[in-house]
């Protein structure tokens, strides 16, 4: 393939984290938001040959709303009641049939420049996925949960190559999405892209990163919700873990599901600390620093809570497959740090 040639590209923005809310015109207010920030990418929607926003059940007027917010033609994907999130990003792709396939959260806010570096890679023949850089606002509390929950490992598959990748910001070429997708995952929450960075690892698949393909990840929209989410990672590590410390980390000791967790959790907090001013945000020094890692232990303590709880089989926390069954966190909340003044004029 020439360099100047892209390959025809798809579009899929899930919104399984806007289920939660009191108001039911939450989902199409934010989602209208987003697809008009999205039409000033230096890659135009125009451009690709599908946009496909997947949703429990739009009536037909919502539909139109957001084809006009978009401007352009949406392909609209009901799910079936119950699937979860990453199911959905299954069930995206398949309604696409373009060669290279992007996948965007509906809680997420993309940089101007987002969709162009992460499709830009693909122009060259042999890549097969490319990671952006997920990171949450750029503020003390941002940076603390960006350098606990954004975390990029290098790998001996190439210097430019990520071992792990967000699903609210990845892209695949076609083929390899199809091979491997995301499989289920009854007792975990957020951890499904994991697991698939580490199949795509085992098959010596690289996974490009373009730190400049930047999104920035909403906060839920309250306080207890966001420590509900905590309590969320925390119980994911224990279902995470064994694959992860087999992986990465600490060999048998993936095999003990009562220490695994906590181990890597002690090994994610060192890290975490050390990544406070390497996440592509506001420097961290003096004050600010402290600061910051003083949130990153007061993060990963709720954190740890949730490994408790489910080690010891107290909770499930309501969880299926990528999606919880009750109690769903909101993110529709317009943050002037992650949207700016103009999203809060354009809702």
């Amino acid at each position: 393939m020439h360099p100047s040639q892209h390959p025809s590209s798809a579009l899929v923005l899930e919104t399984n984290n806007l289920r939660g809310g009191d108001d039911p015109t939450a989902v199409v207010t934010s989602v209208a938001r987003l697809l008009r920030h999205l039409r000033a990418q230096t890659r135009s929607l125009e451009s690709l040959r599908e946009l496909v926003i997947t949703h429990d059940g739009l009536e037909a007027a919502s539909r139109a709303e957001l084809e006009r917010a978009a401007g352009r033609a949406v392909v609209f994907v009901e799910l079936p009641s119950g699937t979860g999130y990453y199911e959905a990003k299954n069930l995206g792709f398949d309604a696409t049939s373009a060669e290279v396939v992007v996948f965007c959260d509906g809680d997420c806010w993309p940089d101007g420049a987002w969709l162009e570096g992460l499709l830009a890679p693909f122009t060259r023949p042999g890549v097969e996925a490319v990671a952006g850089r997920t990171t949450y606002r750029d503020d003390l509390l941002g940076a603390a949960a960006t350098a606990i929950d954004f975390m990029y490992f290098p790998t001996p598959l190439g210097e430019d190559c990520t071992r792990n990748f967000y699903a609210n910001n990845v892209a695949f070429r076609r083929e390899t999405f199809s091979r491997f997708r995301y499989l289920p995952a009854a007792d975990v929450y957020r951890g499904h892209c994991q697991h698939l960075g580490f199949r795509l690892h085992a098959a010596l698949v690289p996974i490009r990163f373009a730190p400049g393909a930047r999104t920035v990840h909403r906060f839920p929209d309250s306080a207890w919700e966001l420590a509900r989410l905590r309590l969320l990672r925390g119980a994911d590590t224990v279902a995470v873990a064994p694959a992860l410390a087999r992986a990465v980390l600490l060999g048998a000791l993936g095999d003990v599901p009562a220490v695994a967790p906590l181990a890597i959790l002690a090994a994610r907090l060192a890290f975490s600390v050390r990544s406070v001013s390497a996440q592509d945000l506001a420097p961290a020094r003096g004050l600010r620093w402290a600061l910051c890692v003083a949130a990153v232990l007061g993060i990963s303590a709720l954190d740890a809570a949730g490994v408790v709880a489910r080690a010891a089989g107290l909770t499930d926390l309501g969880v299926r497959d990528g999606s919880l069954l009750r109690h769903r966190l909101g993110y529709h909340g317009s943050d002037a740090l992650v949207d700016g003044p103009a999203a809060k004029n354009a809702a």
